[in-house]
């Protein structure tokens, strides 16, 4: 078995006895699963025959797992409940995003959770894992200096870092990929206009959820980032 740390370790030794039965389908976890983007993500997955299961900050969402992920242990508590509910967990999507908020709340919902449990299912010899990260294609602006980046644009960018380092580090057991949607669906309490597109259309969050699900399936692609913004990223 392979260990990334002392914290992942400790997880597999305590499967041995935390997995109940497996079930038929595949089971993907999505964080942030049950609202906006999310919830269709999940549902585009439910359509493709994945079993899948949801996280939420909030207790009343009716999601499977309540995770607060401002809190360091939040990730490992929730990928041991995740694999004792569905041993047959093969995928994890990344979605669950902080936009405004602290640089340390920015830092860990939107990076170092994700790494964590990259590195955790990274660890699951069972099957062939896939990772799909969920970035945001206003990084991609090749045109964009480093200092006009905002807190939370700077920790897409540590996202997508890490997309293509695990991608590298971990591929024997997974396959790691990222979608960068555009303006597909605003924030809440974030002001902010959509701004133009290449394409003569805007960017569906029904499109992000195609490409979420073309990537789970995608047995030879890996590393690879794929921007939904109608050609945004290309605007001078």
């Amino acid at each position: 078995m392979r260990t990334y740390g002392s914290e992942t370790t400790d997880v597999f030794m305590a499967l041995e006895e935390k997995v109940g039965e497996v079930t038929d389908s595949p089971a993907v976890l999505v964080t942030g699963g049950m609202t906006r983007l999310g919830a269709i993500i999940a549902e585009r997955l439910r359509t493709q025959g994945y079993k899948v299961l949801c996280s939420s900050h909030r207790h009343d969402a009716g999601a499977d797992f309540v995770a607060d992920f401002r809190d360091s242990s939040a990730a490992v508590k929730l990928y041991l409940e995740a694999i004792k509910r569905e041993p047959r967990l093969f995928a994890i999507v990344n979605n669950a995003s902080l936009f405004v908020g602290k640089d340390e709340e920015l830092e860990a919902i939107n990076f170092i959770v994700p790494q964590k449990l990259t590195m955790l299912l990274a660890g699951k010899e069972d099957v062939k894992g896939a990772v799909v990260n969920i970035l945001d294609s206003r990084i991609l602006d090749l045109n964009k200096k480093p200092e006009e980046l905002t807190p939370y644009e700077r920790t897409k960018c540590q996202l997508l870092e890490y997309t293509r380092k695990s991608a590298a580090l971990f591929a024997e057991t997974i396959r790691v990929n990222a979608v960068a949607p555009g303006p597909v669906l605003k924030p809440e309490y974030f002001h902010e206009s959509k701004g133009d597109t290449l394409l003569p259309y805007p960017p569906r969050a029904e499109d992000v959820a195609d490409a979420v699900a073309f990537l789970l399936k995608a047995n030879s692609t890996t590393g690879t980032i794929i921007p939904v913004d109608s050609g945004q990223f290309l605007m001078p």
